[in-house]
């Protein structure tokens, strides 16, 4: 996620004595504390998305912490308010607890306890804030970087060369495995093209039959074969001004390649059974998860082909090698399917987020939206994805600790850079590290700062 903002406690306590030594003890702890003698004092540090959590005494001169309790939700109805009570309120703590209190602690307590409840409360509203930074990103967007989301360098550099492309006529050819997302950039070329106003058509090429092929892409007169009993439009004729996407065309049958060829170079088509030759003026945008340039070399797909496809080329990058996307991309998919399924959609834990960072995401976006959709009907338990099996045998998780840890590593720096444009001092200081830290870790990893920095 992106840099999680520094959160403060708020300690309300009336109590001199016990303010100063669970100020201290806080303190000592590493955390940030401000101490105040009653929650009207206190009320000028609470807005909406403060960020901070509350410690808050249940008996307070003027003000109760109970009935601040209501002020403070009222405020921000995610803040967590950690309420201290003595032995005999026990059930006005629970009741506290109810009505939305995080939690609470009986005095006396021990710094351990009271520490480790700050801690907790800390990290779900540092994830709290992160999430609303990400969803009013995700408001914010429009066009085209609302489509294809992402902040990485390679989502910024993919929108850059579908907009330029999408400005022209040419052929494209969309390489990416499975799950990255080939068919919505095919319909991003269309969209933002003088064509989008007559049709997408898409086919998807793979297991098609030769006979059926041909009649898809070229369609057919009646009467041409036993069950042809009426004209039938293809694909390139329904096509006619718009945009005809070919998914998968290394599986395409060679036969079809043949007359695909000729129909590309002629910019026209025979209906089976007919010899009439028909005009079309369509754009022709292929996608493929395999290289073509390769299968061609082996002779499994037309060179000729592949040269004539080859106009202009877009690469998708898979998700494990832009994994600082990965939270933007859960939180979008997560509010889809909780408008999708009138749920709300929950906040992840910090366990959750680093699973999700570390997983490898063979399936790519489309898994990714798929375990979006199971967290928000809550069909999965703490970890989102490491009891799961991946695709073609691969591990689910990088096959060690050290690569894991190296994954995660990598994201938060890169997000990081990302934020502060490149700028190593700025991004070695939020990270907590010394500047000559960051330098090995970016030599290590591989990463070049010069690419975060703004044109």
């Amino acid at each position: 996620m992106s840099e999680a903002p520094a959160i403060r406690v708020l300690l309300v306590e009336d109590d001199e004595d016990v303010r100063l030594s669970t100020t201290q003890m806080l303190t000592l702890a590493g955390f940030e504390v401000e101490a105040f003698a009653s929650a009207e004092r206190a009320r000028a540090q609470i807005s909406f998305g403060v960020p901070a959590i509350v410690v808050c005494d249940v008996r307070l001169p003027g003000l109760s912490g109970t009935e601040w309790l209501l002020e403070l939700h009222n405020a921000d109805a995610e803040l967590p308010v950690i309420l201290v009570t003595g032995h005999g309120h026990i059930a006005m703590a629970v009741q506290a607890m109810r009505e939305g209190a995080y939690d609470f602690i009986e005095k006396p307590f021990s710094s351990e306890r009271l520490v480790a409840i700050v801690r907790h409360a800390i990290e779900r509203r540092q994830l709290t804030l992160q999430v609303r930074a990400l969803r009013d990103a995700l408001e914010n967007w429009h066009g085209i970087q609302a489509v294809l989301i992402g902040r990485s360098a390679q989502m910024q550099q993919v929108r850059r060369t579908v907009m330029t492309l999408a400005e022209t006529s040419a052929d494209v050819l969309i390489y990416g495995e499975t799950g990255t997302g080939k068919e919505l950039v095919a319909r991003c070329l269309h969209e933002h093209s003088e064509r989008r106003r007559q049709h997408f058509v898409p086919l998807n090429c793979g297991g098609l039959p030769e006979a059926l092929a041909e009649s898809e892409l070229f369609g057919h007169e009646a009467g041409a074969f036993t069950s042809a009993n009426r004209v039938r439009v293809g694909k390139f004729e329904y096509a006619h001004g718009g945009t005809l996407f070919l998914d998968e065309i290394e599986s395409m049958p060679l036969a079809v390649q043949i007359k695909l060829l000729r129909a590309l170079q002629e910019r026209s088509i025979e209906r089976i059974g007919s010899n009439r030759a028909i005009p079309f003026d369509c754009r022709v945008v292929a996608a493929s998860k395999e290289d073509l340039k390769d299968m061609s070399d082996r002779q499994k797909f037309r060179a000729d082909l592949y040269y004539r496809l080859g106009v202009a080329f877009i690469e998708l990058p898979p998700l494990r090698e832009r994994r600082e996307d990965i939270p933007l991309l859960f939180e979008h998919f997560s509010l889809l399917a909780a408008a999708r399924y009138g749920r709300v959609a929950p906040i992840l834990s910090g366990a959750q987020v680093a699973d999700l960072m570390a997983y490898a995401w063979p399936g790519n976006v489309r898994e990714l939206r798929n375990v979006a959709d199971r967290f928000v009907l809550g069909l999965l338990g703490e970890r989102l994805t490491l009891a799961r099996g991946s695709a073609e045998g691969e591990p689910a998780l990088p096959r060690g600790l050290p690569q894991q840890v190296e994954s995660f590593e990598r994201a938060v720096i890169v997000e990081a850079l990302r934020k502060h444009q490149g700028d190593q001092p700025a991004t070695a200081s939020a990270l907590a590290i010394a500047r000559q830290t960051l330098h090995d870790k970016l030599r290590k990893l591989g990463i070049a700062a010069d690419e975060f920095k703004s044109p």
